[in-house]
């Protein structure tokens, strides 16, 4: 498949709205809105309000325009999702870097800003942005289009996981095995069986040095069980199936840290929902709050 993500613009979309719509802000990723053209945006806006009355048909009803249609799609569905799992990808970053990694590996990067929205952090690392080619190949565009300076320490990695490995891409890299990294892989687990998300977890496991991290995000199993699963969960799965790319995998979090000790990862942190609200949504009155089913792991290379 040579097509753009879509999700990868999404997420773009996402984070660059909360960024100039919200106070106070979860995640200020305040270039996001530059890697869309004017088109896009002006579209992806609009085709998201119309989703309203899929996911919020109570409140479509009364809705009295585009714009408020739009700020209750985006504070009651994923946008929540988006912006706690990159905020708490950076903290746990920024204390990893702290305890000595030097490389920064970020898988389905899509439309990432880091490298040019932390400059601070990004000069004590080695970043390497890993993904679809034609996903890549935009992103480098939007970059060259924008003429921002590319940083030295930037390297894209395109790989496309029908036909090569992480491993594999990464020995074609610059990147090195026996350097102390830290790895983000989000909003990719739900969209695979459970072996192949474990088979990944082992490469990397495999490919990066002991105190080596990884952070992901994962839905539990009973957000599989129809009478257990939350509404906006339940609406969110559909809209995905509807466009093709259904959801398939959850994990008991219970058993996670026997699951990854298995393949050579130790559970550091394993945030329950509950947990994501306290830490990050406490207090709002916005509409955001932490999505049900949704946890965030941490685990390091043993």
């Amino acid at each position: 498949m040579d097509k753009v993500s879509l999700t990868a613009l999404i997420s773009a979309y996402s984070r660059a709205y909360h960024a100039k719509h919200d106070t106070p802000k979860i995640f200020d990723d305040f270039l996001a809105g530059q890697m869309l053209t004017e088109e896009e945006f002006t579209n992806l806006g609009r085709n998201l309000a119309l989703a309203l009355p899929f996911f919020d048909p109570e409140s479509a009803a009364s809705c009295p325009d585009q714009e408020r249609a739009l700020a209750l799609v985006m504070r009651a569905q994923s946008t929540s999702i988006t912006i706690s799992r990159a905020r708490y990808t950076e903290d746990s970053l920024e204390t990893a870097v702290k305890q000595g990694v030097q490389q920064y590996v970020i898988l389905g990067a899509g439309m990432d800003t880091f490298a040019f929205r932390r400059p601070e952090m990004a000069r004590q690392l080695r970043v390497f942005e890993v993904d679809h080619p034609a996903t890549q190949a935009l992103k480098r565009h939007r970059l060259a289009e924008l003429g921002w300076e590319h940083p030295e320490q930037l390297h894209f990695v395109p790989v496309d996981f029908t036909k090569e490995s992480l491993v594999a891409a990464l020995k074609h890299s610059s990147y090195e095995s026996h350097t102390a990294s830290f790895f983000s892989w989000l909003g990719v687990t739900y969209y695979l069986s459970r072996d192949v998300v474990f088979d990944m977890l082992r490469s990397i496991a495999g490919i990066a040095p002991a105190g080596s991290a990884i952070v992901f995000d994962y839905l539990d199993t009973d957000a599989f069980v129809p009478e257990r699963a939350a509404v906006r969960v339940k609406r969110m799965q559909e809209a995905v199936r509807r466009s093709g790319e259904p959801m398939q995998t959850g994990f008991d979090p219970s058993t996670l840290a026997a699951d990854l000790a298995r393949i050579g990862l130790r559970l550091q942190e394993n945030l329950s929902p509950a947990e994501i609200q306290d830490r990050y949504f406490q207090g709002r009155t916005d509409g955001y709050r932490a999505f049900e089913h949704v946890h965030f792991a941490w685990a390091v290379v043993e």
